[in-house]
């Protein structure tokens, strides 16, 4: 029978552990799960205590192994083609140091890629011949005419002599928080012959994915610590038959990688024996897949609407296709410091938006206990909210009271005290 308690206060008390003054509204970024996959992963904690040898040599690969198979239906994927690793970033980073990158080599990304991944690539470029091109998105943006965009920027680094190795891109971008079309993309690289890598942080447990397999990107990683509702950090590592042999080593280099001249004799693939065993970490995490995503199953069966008052969304409202929502606070980002005649409270210079973004922050979690996702955005200060199943209507009304209230200070200058 599946069990549906109401969403909102009533999920929250029943089901999760916020303490009771905290308003979570930022589930995007670090995730939440419930306790009843805490008390799975306390079993396996105390398992680990009791026989730590028995429990890391013996059990913890067919855990493992318990957990790919849960997890693989829900990217439709074989599951000798996944396997765990800490988070996304990690997911990406074993891709990006694994390629050998020549004289001309070019990978393609949006100005919207998440900034550790944008460090990563300026990271292997100071040891390798790689260039960046980052291809400029402002939204409210359809999807088309980021196809467009992608398709021109691989022609003109073409006609200029770079050799395009891999494009990079999202399934939902961390911000602002919309659905990218990744889907297309993928067939567009697969068109113009070009590696595609998939930063799935915000995918599965968020978005539909069990068509992945069907549209067959080249690498994909996505974090289950944040919609699917794991334990930190845990995210699903997905790379097809066809490119395993790319894939040389796990980061950092550890006991699965494979002499080339003396290769072992394995019982499953290499690829699976790489990932099977990194570094003495908690690997709870990884083996409480099964029981977040019985969880879903049982109580899970729809998401939580997140209501907005000025909410950032295109013509199609296809970018709004996820769990987030993005709120624009009423001031103007100015593009100098100068100030004209016209200029009031809310328009605020280049200098002091940092200081802004800040304040809003740090001043949201010291007096009304919630953290807020805020960054500006073309021209504009997003506030990125998350729907989730332990939140209501009130939750989001609430908010938007202390948005004004904030917003209201904040012209009277108190941000720059």
């Amino acid at each position: 029978m599946t069990i549906k308690p109401p969403f909102g206060r009533v999920m929250r008390d029943t089901h999760f552990s916020f303490h009771p003054s905290y308003t979570p509204l930022n589930h995007g970024s670090f995730g939440a799960y419930p306790r009843l996959v805490q008390e799975e992963q306390d079993k396996f904690t105390k398992l680990a205590a009791e026989r730590p040898d028995t429990f890391i040599v013996y059990d913890l690969p067919n855990l493992i192994d318990e957990s790919r198979e849960a997890v693989a239906p829900l990217l439709g994927v074989p599951v000798h083609e996944i396997v765990f690793v800490p988070n996304a970033t990690t997911g990406v980073n074993t891709v990006l140091r694994n390629l050998k990158f020549e004289q001309g080599d070019v990978v393609i990304h949006f100005s919207t890629v998440y900034g550790a991944c944008e460090k990563t690539l300026s990271s292997i470029a100071e040891m390798m011949p790689l260039q960046c091109e980052s291809i400029a998105l402002s939204y409210a943006v359809e999807d088309e005419d980021i196809l467009r965009s992608f398709r021109e920027r691989v022609a003109s680094v073409r006609e200029a002599g770079g050799n395009i190795r891999l494009a990079m891109f999202d399934t939902v971008l961390i911000f602002p928080g919309v659905r990218m079309p990744w889907e297309d993309l993928v067939l567009a690289c697969k068109e113009l012959g070009i590696l595609s890598l998939i930063d799935g942080a915000h995918g599965i447990g968020h978005i539909d994915l069990t068509h992945l397999g069907t549209v067959g990107p080249d690498f994909f990683v996505s974090n289950c610590h944040k919609w699917l509702y794991t334990p930190r950090g845990c995210a699903v590592f997905h790379v097809p038959i066809r490119n395993q042999h790319l894939i040389r080593t796990c980061l950092p280099t550890s006991h699965g990688y494979q002499y080339i001249d003396r290769p072992e004799v394995l019982v499953k693939s290499p690829f699976v024996h790489l990932f099977e065993f990194v570094t003495t970490i908690d690997y709870t995490p990884y083996l409480c897949v099964p029981k977040a995503i019985e969880f879903r199953k049982k109580i899970c069966a729809r998401v939580a609407e997140s209501p907005g008052t000025e909410v950032m969304r295109g013509d199609s409202g296809i970018m709004n296709q996820c769990c987030f929502t993005n709120i624009k606070l009423p001031f103007t980002l100015r593009a100098q410091d100068k100030l004209s005649v016209s200029d009031t409270g809310d328009s605020i210079g280049p200098s002091e938006v940092s200081r802004l973004q800040k304040w809003l922050n740090l001043t949201a979690c010291k007096e009304f206990d919630t953290y807020l996702e805020i960054a500006p955005r073309a021209g504009a200060m997003l506030v990125r909210l998350s729907g989730q199943i332990y939140l209501a209507l009130e939750n989001f009304e609430w908010v938007g009271c202390k948005l004004k209230e904030l917003c209201d200070r904040a012209r009277t200058g108190e941000f720059r005290n």
